[in-house]
């Protein structure tokens, strides 16, 4: 399979400063790829190249074969800025028709766009009339004319509610479903714990890390935090059991490497008639996150 977006060794130097250093990656068909890092990490560098607006000092990168800035790799590839503008006395369908004449594409389904993010209903308001949440809708909605093969988005779910986040990344899984790529830049970590495929940190201009969650938490080798709830008068013996655990109000609280953690379990499910309940809390993104960007020295 062809991956949609290809980096090798990519260097990107601004005087005389390192914003990018040796990095690669690879986006393929139908994922959904998180890219993560502190503010000066790399990100924005990456996806101005990304988008052909500069270039890298060196490293190779391509985007369905073909070199970013070209007119075939411009087809296929989106863009959502964090702060979508518009024009405030432009109405959303005039808005997104004015986009489709742009990139050469029918007008004739603006509405249907529209809808696909949940605006229909505004459709013919004016866009100063709208709030944060419904202007970034607007620009997810540009985004996804032409229907692009590779999606780059910027904290793109800034501003919007619960509930649009969720319809946002629901719309997300269904694009995914019919083979676009998406590159997703997000300081959200709990939103993109559960709804990407792959995870990239940057830190430094360099990757840190890259994996899918489970494989993230294998290689940080964080410990796994147990949360144990006694029946009555049993509290004593889960603490023999586990001499290092914690006992706070009515929760027995200890921790264990990754590679003890069935081990554990077990010695719990030996006394599972003294125990009415057990959490079981892996590390968080936050808590990879923070690991490999303290690793590096940031």
């Amino acid at each position: 399979m062809t991956s949609t977006l290809t980096i090798s060794r990519l260097t990107k130097t601004f005087d005389g400063v390192k914003a990018l250093s040796d990095v690669s990656l690879r986006v393929d068909p139908g994922e959904r790829v998180a890219l993560l890092g502190h503010n000066g990490a790399g990100k924005s560098t990456m996806m101005k190249i990304i988008l052909g607006l500069i270039a890298p000092d060196s490293g190779d990168i391509a985007i369905c074969g073909v070199r970013p800035g070209d007119a075939a790799a411009r087809s296929r590839v989106a863009y959502l800025p964090e702060n979508a503008v518009f024009h405030p006395a432009l109405t959303g369908l005039e808005q997104i028709s004015y986009y489709m004449r742009l990139r050469g594409v029918a007008v004739s389904g603006a509405m249907d766009l529209l809808d696909r993010v949940g605006l229909a209903h505004a459709a013919k308001r004016r866009i100063g009339t709208y709030s944060k949440g419904m202007r970034q809708r607007v620009g997810l909605a540009q985004a996804l004319i032409g229907q692009p093969t590779l999606l780059i988005l910027d904290e793109p779910t800034s501003g919007l509610d619960p509930v649009s986040r969720r319809d946002f990344y629901d719309l997300l899984d269904t694009l995914a479903a019919e083979g676009a790529a998406f590159l997703l830049s997000s300081h959200a970590l709990t939103e993109v714990e559960a709804r990407t495929d792959r995870l990239l940190i940057l830190s430094g201009g360099r990757m840190v890390a890259e994996g899918s969650l489970p494989e993230l938490r294998h290689a940080a080798a964080l410990p796994v935090a147990m949360h144990i709830r006694a029946m009555n008068g049993y509290a004593p013996d889960i603490m023999a059991a586990f001499p290092g655990a914690i006992r706070a109000n009515d929760a027995i609280h200890l921790t264990c490497t990754q590679d003890e953690k069935l081990a554990t379990l077990a010695t719990i499910s030996a006394l599972q008639g003294k125990v009415s309940d057990l959490d079981v809390i892996p590390p968080s993104l936050e808590d990879i996150y923070s690991h490999f960007s303290r690793r590096d020295g940031q």
